[in-house]
């Protein structure tokens, strides 16, 4: 447990996913198996049920601590965790007993029918043993609200890197509904199964943005122009009668596209094609919020697909009836990838990415100023004889829009997390309506670390009220807020939504009377909804 704890807390602070990559495939090589499938579980959104109540372990810290419950209270407040206020009011452990994490989850596992009185001298009984590390897990297990920002993809590379297994095979593995209660490590990770080697994605080829002026790439006619979409890329894979999808974070996310299922005896077997995947309805594609609902369900409804329809844009072939075509010119792959489409037959579900016409880079200019009429956010820019190579050769470039803006005021402020735990970095921005302030976007992204430190100084010399771990302040700093698109939502004060909310400067040369006003974010709203 003591490893597990310390886990938890390295891995808040670290700063980048390589660390965190780094700092699990470390825990990994130092604890049982058994503790590794319970990580994995944990990290996966596996969580023991609960099996004490927050009001029964409230009462319990302040009976053991000896402090009033009105001062627990209080101090929640401040620190803005139920559990890790219980951890740091308890007194330090009486004794030592360095268990495992699977111990631990079984004994809170056992508490589920005892009486309060013995659930009661059981958690005494592991608080007079455990560091305030590990009460804080302890507590966040026992009433079931362990979460964790760690990614499916970070956890799958450390594990990689751990066992020696692809990456591709332990995503395979680790996809679908398993119970750390009832497989071992051995069953799960370590033992290959037969749907392994076919569904095997291939390394996506990524595109990095464009560095240079365009006349320096060369004659026009020697690149194709697409629609940079704005939706989710995945490879659809068919092979040996079996049909997998693959986003480009190596998830499994076949379940998430019953669709494609009615064609799985109409593609080629052994094709792979990367396509993306876009809200679409009545011929338009739409906001990629739309798609976002969908993503974020676990069980699909009938009324999720209607309100969520997609299509699937198909842009590049990368197998072809069983062999890897990704050496071919992206022109003779391209015409393979038309000939399979047209085979198929299934628009909307399934159709090819439009090319865009241009006979000079200046024409090309005029175009994108039109993405936004198109749903995309861009153009992508291929080379016609460019081999489907794997990392960011240049070959393959971006031609991104510039983002929408708005100038709003710092009306709330919060503590981050990590390194940033002390520092205020969660921003909330409003506009006018009138003399009022309307919120319109949360962000913590878009200030460099001297603004960060300049900010959260006066940050603490404005507050004004607190809730909870938020602070209201002075209304008086403006910024200018970027974002990549904008829709209607009854579930936000302001009407609207934000896509990509961050901060793009500081305006100091603003005053807060000289902010946006809600009738101009509902204008660029109203303009983009009317393209």
């Amino acid at each position: 447990m003591k490893e597990f704890a310390q886990l938890f807390y390295s891995l808040d602070q670290a700063d980048s996913n390589p660390d965190k990559i780094n700092i699990l495939s470390e825990y990994f090589k130092n604890v049982p198996h058994e503790d590794i499938l319970w990580a994995l579980a944990l990290f996966s959104g596996q969580r023991p049920k609960r099996t004490l109540t927050n009001k029964r372990m409230q009462e319990w810290v302040a009976e053991y601590s000896g402090i009033p419950a009105w001062l627990l209270g209080e101090c929640e407040d401040i620190v803005g965790d139920k559990n890790e206020t219980m951890s740091l009011i308890l007194p330090e452990a009486k004794t030592e007993k360095d268990e495992s994490l699977a111990y631990w989850i079984r004994y809170l596992t056992e508490l589920k029918d005892k009486a309060d009185e013995e659930k009661k001298e059981a958690v005494f009984t592991a608080w007079n043993c455990m560091g305030q590390k590990e009460k804080f897990i302890f507590g966040k297990l026992a009433s079931a609200t362990f979460r964790t920002n760690i990614t499916q993809n970070v956890m799958v590379r450390a594990l990689s890197k751990f066992t020696g297994i692809d990456i591709a095979t332990l995503t395979q593995r680790l996809n679908g509904k398993w119970d750390a209660e009832k497989t071992s490590f051995e069953e799960l990770i370590l033992n290959a199964n037969n749907l392994e080697d076919i569904s095997k994605p291939y390394p996506f080829f990524l595109a990095h943005s464009i560095g240079k002026d365009l006349n320096e790439l060369g004659l026009p006619n020697e690149w194709l122009a697409e629609w940079k979409w704005d939706g989710i890329r995945v490879q659809i894979i068919t092979r040996h009668g079996q049909l997998f999808i693959w986003n480009k974070n190596d998830e499994l996310v076949t379940d998430k596209f019953p669709e494609l299922e009615a064609l799985k005896s109409k593609l080629s077997d052994g094709c792979v094609i990367d396509v993306e995947t876009l809200p679409f309805v009545n011929g338009k594609v739409l906001p990629f919020s739309i798609l976002q609902t969908r993503l974020a369900r676990k069980k699909l409804s009938a009324k999720i697909f209607k309100e969520a329809q997609v299509s699937f844009f198909a842009f590049d072939l990368l197998e072809y009836n069983g062999i890897d075509i990704r050496e071919k010119p992206l022109d003779e792959r391209r015409e393979l990838l038309k000939k399979l489409i047209e085979e198929v037959n299934a628009k909307p579900i399934l159709q090819i990415s439009p090319e865009i016409s241009f006979n000079s880079w200046e024409e090309l200019a005029a175009k994108k100023l039109q993405a936004r009429e198109y749903a995309a956010d861009g153009i992508i820019l291929k080379r016609r004889s460019s081999a489907y190579l794997n990392g960011k050769p240049n070959d393959w470039q971006t031609w991104k829009t510039d983002p929408l803006s708005i100038d709003g005021i710092l009306i709330y402020a919060a503590q981050g997390t990590g390194r940033h735990a002390n520092l205020f970095t969660e921003y909330t921005f409003g506009v006018w309506q009138g003399n009022e302030l309307v919120t319109f976007a949360k962000t913590n992204t878009g200030l460099s670390n001297r603004e960060i430190i300049e900010l959260d100084n006066w940050i603490k010399k404005n507050m004004m009220e607190k809730f909870g771990p938020v602070r209201t302040v002075k209304p008086a700093l403006v910024f200018e807020i970027g974002f990549e698109a904008i829709q209607p939502s009854s579930r936000h004060k302001s009407g609207a939504v934000l896509r990509a909310p961050h901060i793009l400067r500081w305006r100091t040369d603003k005053k807060a009377e000289d902010a946006g006003t809600l009738a101009e974010l509902k204008a660029i709203m109203g303009s983009l909804n009317n393209l």
